[in-house]
């Protein structure tokens, strides 16, 4: 098997998996949150070194506990240049020291093809990233879906709401009818004080809550809220919202002040989860 090993654990999260473990059980055990009542399709989450992150993490991966799903799909931007403006894996697995998670071959290749047809482009493999937006994730979804899952990753070089509708619309066209679940990687604000990130994160989450994918596009432009994986969400949106999923609530929010103490210049953090209510269900 060509497995990627990870080129973060030991820097961005432990590379131990018995301190792994203990840190990823600890913010679970500190997140304050019920799962929704009703089907959960997907979570929001951030994507800092856990020391940072791994807090605010806890509360949309605490919302997974339980679940079963077969796919797991990890939307994340591509924080480097390349030519290319929506990428995968070139890999069959992916390495964390809690153990390998599987790439879903085949549903890579469907997604790709969906995407062929709507956008005249499919997915780029990848070789020897240092991407971390995507790979932060997988140790929460490796301890919080003990039974194991498949994956499909994707990472955005292109954020345009073109390229993030198409995406969203080929990702449920290619995951219908199996049991999935979305995860749109995103951090909000960079380096702003405190005072002015919470005021745009704020009305980032506002949209999300709200369920507008065309919002959380638009607010960059509008210059009043920032996230850097926002064409993740928007296409987990787009996907939810064909899949049946009608509610986002947001979880719990914070920043790089929060633990370093310094409020001059800081990073947003939030979670939220997607979900479906029983009476549409």
């Amino acid at each position: 098997m060509k497995i990627r090993p990870s080129p973060i654990a030991g820097s961005w999260y432990p590379g131990h998996p018995r301190n792994l473990t203990r840190d990823i059980n600890h913010y679970l055990s500190k997140a304050r949150v019920e799962p929704p009542p009703g089907q959960v399709w997907g979570v929001i989450a951030p994507h800092a070194g856990y020391r940072y992150s791994g807090p605010v993490a806890g509360y949309a991966f605490k919302c997974l506990q339980g679940l079963q799903p077969e796919l797991v799909v990890v939307l994340a931007p591509l924080h480097y240049g390349h030519v290319a403006p929506l990428l995968t894996t070139a890999y069959e697995a992916y390495q964390t020291p809690l153990g390998l998670v599987e790439v879903d071959a085949i549903m890579v290749n469907q997604l790709s093809k969906a995407l062929q047809t709507q956008l005249g482009y499919g997915l780029t493999p990848l070789e020897r990233d240092p991407e971390h937006s995507l790979e932060i994730e997988l140790p929460f979804l490796q301890y919080v879906l003990a039974n194991g899952f498949r994956l499909l990753p994707v990472m955005l070089r292109h954020q345009s709401p073109a390229t993030a509708r198409a995406l969203g619309q080929a990702l449920a066209q290619t995951v219908r009818g199996r049991q999935v679940l979305l995860v749109a990687s995103s951090d909000l604000s960079h380096f702003y004080p405190q005072p002015q990130a919470c005021e745009y994160d704020q009305e980032l989450l506002r949209r999300l809550e709200a369920f507008d994918p065309d919002g959380v596009m638009e607010a960059e432009e509008e210059k009043v809220g920032f996230a850097c994986g926002r064409g993740a969400i928007a296409a987990v949106l787009w996907a939810a919202t064909e899949l049946g999923a009608n509610r986002v609530s947001v979880l719990h929010h914070a920043t790089s002040g929060d633990v370093t103490g310094d409020y001059a210049s800081v990073v947003g953090y939030g979670a939220a989860v997607v979900w479906q209510a029983k009476e549409t269900q």
